[in-house]
């Protein structure tokens, strides 16, 4: 029970003379460590339980020490509520959307019309369908969540607009009525600034990478 400044001050000898910063990063550290053990304890208990675990799995789960990487491991076995994608693959549109993921078909209308039921109507409905169930494969890729990622970081850029009917109010925010800048390049008093604003209902805010890129990448 003894708090950081007595370990720092008392037990020197046990520390080898760390200061307080130092012995504090230590049990974030530590904390950070114990938060992902439990973690992993309970992604492993829960794909085991579905029967999904292979010892490959169980290896790059043991492996990883990184919580964004450890849940983009864990986001295709992860229980859900009932997606579109899922409505979409009991109605028999998996095989639909592979075609639609190889993107070597032209007329994909010939294609959906082979799907058609009585559950699924029409030509739109079946596309649809497909393409539900292609944009959650694509969200529950790891490597395609790497690269969205990898572009975000790079090349994201932060918007900001005045909520219209607030331009007095948000008087004191001027410089952001109409603002646009690389995220990368946004320093931290700007950045505060606007998520404050945000945060009172003053500006719309968004922060996007380059969609085009993330499209080619995918």
């Amino acid at each position: 029970g003894a708090t950081i400044p007595f370990i720092s001050r008392y037990r020197k000898e046990v520390t080898g003379g760390l200061d307080e910063v130092q012995i504090g990063n230590i049990k974030e550290q530590y904390d950070k460590f114990c938060d992902i053990s439990k973690r992993k304890e309970t992604i492993l208990k829960t794909i085991e339980e579905k029967g999904q675990l292979t010892e490959e799995l169980r290896k790059r789960i043991e492996e990883t020490w990184d919580s964004t990487v450890l849940e983009d491991i864990y986001l295709p076995y992860k229980p859900k509520r009932k997606t579109r994608a899922e409505v979409a693959r009991q109605k028999g549109l998996e095989p639909l959307a592979l075609i639609i993921l190889m993107q070597n078909e032209r007329d994909l209308s010939s294609k959906a019309a082979k799907f058609l039921t009585d559950e699924v109507e029409n030509i739109e409905e079946a596309l649809k369908g497909a393409r539900d169930i292609v944009a959650e494969q694509i969200n529950e890729d790891e490597r395609a969540r790497n690269q969205v990622r990898n572009i975000f970081n790079r090349q994201a850029v932060i918007t900001a607009k005045v909520v219209k009917g607030k331009e007095e109010e948000a008087a004191k925010y001027r410089d952001y009525f109409e603002f646009s800048e690389p995220l990368k390049r946004c320093t931290s008093h700007r950045l505060l600034a606007i998520r404050r604003a945000e945060a009172e209902g003053l500006l719309k805010v968004s922060i996007t990478p380059n969609d085009e890129e993330c499209i080619e990448r995918m």
